[in-house]
């Protein structure tokens, strides 16, 4: 499936930016699951320091915003060719071992509500069907709602709160994943849905990895795995580290954010 993605980035500030870094995750990488076609990322105020990969292999640019602006826009369009994998991304490795996304970060460390939701692994005849089955108890526990959590909310605080968005689902996941010793990473990158094209944001989800099959990807927001309408972009041990965008600025302006998005055939 060839995809078209158009994704612009506004941040507007209520006083000039004296000093500003970002690092922007949002550039796809080929693989097997996907091939990039065309890629362009067009900056306005700022410009390209640096680009390297990270320590998940993921293409960032380090940004800096140019001195004294109020407004900083990235602008990406391009085209990736999909191919369908089932939700199985496979026996693909790279320097971080596996032994490191068992690992809790701040925003996935487990509280009581994890916990309780990862003893649904120890229910199921085999692992693959408890991670489907833990898929399910999460969006149960935690239905899809933009209202209840913020960018910076945590896993458990997310699972309090009774809902959340893919980002917080994919935390859950992760989180309660680790706590039954399975290695397991945050993912973002692009949906293209069935229903619009339009879009408010971009797409999270989760893989853990089994014995044999390699990385699996679950998508607990929709409910299934990813298929040939997910691009792939960044991965990590949770939101901050595969975050589209993040970084620092000096000064006391406020900062708002107006996000456009498209994916489509």
């Amino acid at each position: 499936m060839k995809l078209r993605i158009q994704h612009t980035t506004k941040y507007h500030y209520d006083a000039p930016v004296s000093y500003g870094l970002q690092q922007i995750r949002l550039i796809p990488a080929s693989s097997k699951h996907q091939t990039v076609q065309s890629w362009a990322v067009d900056i306005k105020g700022g410009s390209t320091e640096l680009e390297f990969e990270d320590q998940y292999q993921n293409k960032t640019l380090l940004v800096k915003a140019d001195p004294e602006t109020t407004e900083l826009s990235v602008d990406v369009v391009g085209e990736v060719e999909t191919h369908c994998s089932d939700g199985v991304f496979g026996r693909v490795y790279g320097t971080a071992p596996l032994w490191h996304f068992r690992q809790s970060t701040p925003r996935t460390q487990a509280g009581r509500g994890v916990r309780k939701l990862a003893k649904t692994l120890q229910k199921a005849p085999d692992i693959l069907d408890g991670l489907h089955a833990l898929s399910s108890a999460i969006i149960d526990a935690a239905p899809y709602s933009m209202t209840d959590t913020e960018a910076h909310t945590t896993a458990e605080e997310a699972l309090s709160a009774g809902g959340g968005v893919c980002q917080d689902h994919a935390q859950i996941f992760v989180s309660a994943a680790r706590v039954a010793g399975i290695p397991a990473r945050y993912i973002s990158g692009y949906l293209m849905m069935n229903d619009r094209v339009d879009q408010d944001a971009s797409h999270a989800w989760a893989e853990a990895h089994l014995d044999g099959l390699g990385w699996v990807g679950f998508d607990v927001s929709n409910r299934i795995c990813p298929d040939e309408r997910y691009v792939r972009i960044a991965t990590g041990l949770d939101s901050h580290d595969a975050s589209p965008m993040s970084g620092i600025r000096l000064g006391s302006a406020r900062e708002s954010m107006i996000v456009s998005l498209q994916v489509q055939q």
